[in-house]
């Protein structure tokens, strides 16, 4: 049985130290950032959440790289998110010392597409 994870911490503190709410769109894009940096194992009660694009990072820079990391990130979000948003297209690129990971979803609620970009370091050539 595949368990849907959502993340109702749509309200934060901001910078005054007041209560401040998050948009849906602010919202979504902080489930997908949670999806791709959670690494599998980190979360005693979901050991199963996440895609851990952070431990890519010591693996070095390379197209190789950059396909593996395309079918773990559309995967990991499909399965996590898929009843939120529709995922279009997942395109990581390897520019220099980073990984670009743009993602390009339809939110299933309005059905406005939007994408959200995701950089990171990558180490050796």
């Amino acid at each position: 049985m595949l368990t849907k994870i959502y993340f109702d911490n749509s309200a934060h503190i901001d910078g005054r130290g007041g209560f401040a709410d998050t948009s849906w769109d602010d919202h979504i894009r902080d489930m997908i950032y949670q999806v791709l940096f959670t690494a599998p194992g980190e979360r005693v009660n979901l050991p199963d959440f996440g895609c851990g694009v952070r431990r890519l990072l010591f693996l070095g820079n390379s197209d190789v790289l950059a396909a593996a990391t395309l079918f773990l990130v559309q995967g990991s979000l499909q399965r996590w998110l898929g009843d939120v948003i529709e995922i279009n297209k997942v395109d990581v690129t390897n520019q220099e010392e980073q990984l670009v990971i743009e993602v390009v979803y339809t939110r299933r609620d309005n059905n406005l597409q939007q994408n959200v970009e995701f950089f990171l370091p990558a180490t050796g050539q």
